[in-house]
């Protein structure tokens, strides 16, 4: 008895050593959509500062920025196209394009709430691939052969290498973006050994200005950067924004938001909406045209729990368009379909 008494004492000791530390974690439940607590493996769960930059307080969570001075942090863009045309008779001609955006940001000095940090525009790469062809413009590769590729890599080439000042706040607010005459500059002096025309050079760099200046990058950082509402959310809230989808502003994109989870070193925020499906008509004496169209995106957005910068986004894009002319006897379509990928910090999916 007393052996078997020692046994038993020594297997109840050995399990109470075997027994592994857990930590909680809060999320939306997917089959209930109700917010849960669960226990997970405290070794599976990732180190988080001790006063995250992404943080619950009261039950409601609100984002902050909490870099590092010499760090750094990236922010590659990459976009996959692949649309589908269909004619009348059924025949089908698909294509591919994918672009991509690297970038990081060095932290060179903390002040106050303000981050000095340097912008280092990368590389660039942009590719399409169509009837068994497939050309490439990428800024870590040579000049290519092709004479009408040659002035796009020479404005990416002349667009990349190149480092902008940047600062921005705790809160995410981007103050200013500075250095854009440089590049400017660099980009004019590239297209000038290939265009001789000054106004057709001219237009160019304007054209460039237009797309790449402070207020541009501000927007797109403040999307990519900035998701969390500024009120803070709970598990489970959602939240909607929209912008324009065309110039008139006529038409408009919703993206609709969910604080799926917050945990484990990552706050994921699920999306959803897009272009609801829109018909129109005209009619010229008997023919009728009618073009409808929709948009359809979901994807999660993460960001990193101690840090709050964005660790991965991806989100899936479905554009259908189909357009039709009709005798009121006999019709014709035809139909284009885009599934897209838009993705921020692909590798850290």
């Amino acid at each position: 008895m007393k052996n078997i008494a020692a046994l038993a004492l020594i297997s109840s000791i050995a399990l109470v050593s075997c027994k592994k530390e857990t930590a909680k974690i809060t999320k939306v439940d997917p089959k209930t959509g109700k917010t849960v607590t669960v226990e997970v493996p405290a070794d599976s769960v990732a180190k988080v500062a001790e006063n995250p930059a992404i943080k619950d307080s009261a039950g409601v969570i609100k984002q902050t920025f909490k870099l590092e001075k010499g760090k750094t942090y990236p922010l590659t863009t990459y976009q996959r196209d692949v649309k589908t045309m269909t004619d009348p008779q059924g025949k089908s001609i698909t294509a591919t394009s994918e672009s991509t955006d690297e970038m990081n940001f060095v932290v060179n000095d903390i002040k106050g709430n303000v981050y000095e940090m340097t912008l280092n525009l990368v590389a660039k790469r942009n590719s399409q691939s169509a009837q068994g062809k497939t050309v490439v413009v990428d800024t870590k590769l040579a000049l290519p052969k092709e004479d009408d590729l040659k002035m796009i890599w020479n404005v990416n080439k002349a667009l990349t290498g190149n480092k902008l000042a940047m600062k921005m706040d705790t809160k995410g607010n981007v103050i200013s973006i500075t250095g854009f005459d440089a590049v400017y500059t660099k980009v004019s002096n590239a297209v000038g050994t290939l265009i001789k025309d000054a106004n057709q050079k001219a237009s160019v760099v304007a054209s460039l200005k237009e797309s790449f200046n402070e207020k541009v990058l501000k927007d797109q950082f403040h999307k990519n950067l900035m998701i969390i509402p500024k009120k803070g959310v709970k598990i489970g809230e959602k939240w909607s924004t929209s912008e324009n989808a065309d110039a008139s502003g006529a038409v408009k994109v919703t993206s609709n938001y969910v604080m799926k989870s917050l945990g484990n070193g990552t706050a994921e925020i699920a999306v959803t909406g897009g272009i609801p499906k829109k018909t129109e008509k005209k009619a010229q004496g008997p023919i009728t045209h009618s073009l409808s169209s929709e948009l359809v995106q979901n994807g999660t957005i993460k960001f990193d729990e101690s840090t709050g910068w964005i660790t991965n986004q991806n989100i899936n894009v479905k554009t259908t368009q189909i357009e039709t002319i009709s005798d009121g006897k006999q019709s014709q379509s035809m139909k284009s379909v885009s599934n897209s990928s838009v993705m921020v910090n692909p590798s850290a999916k």
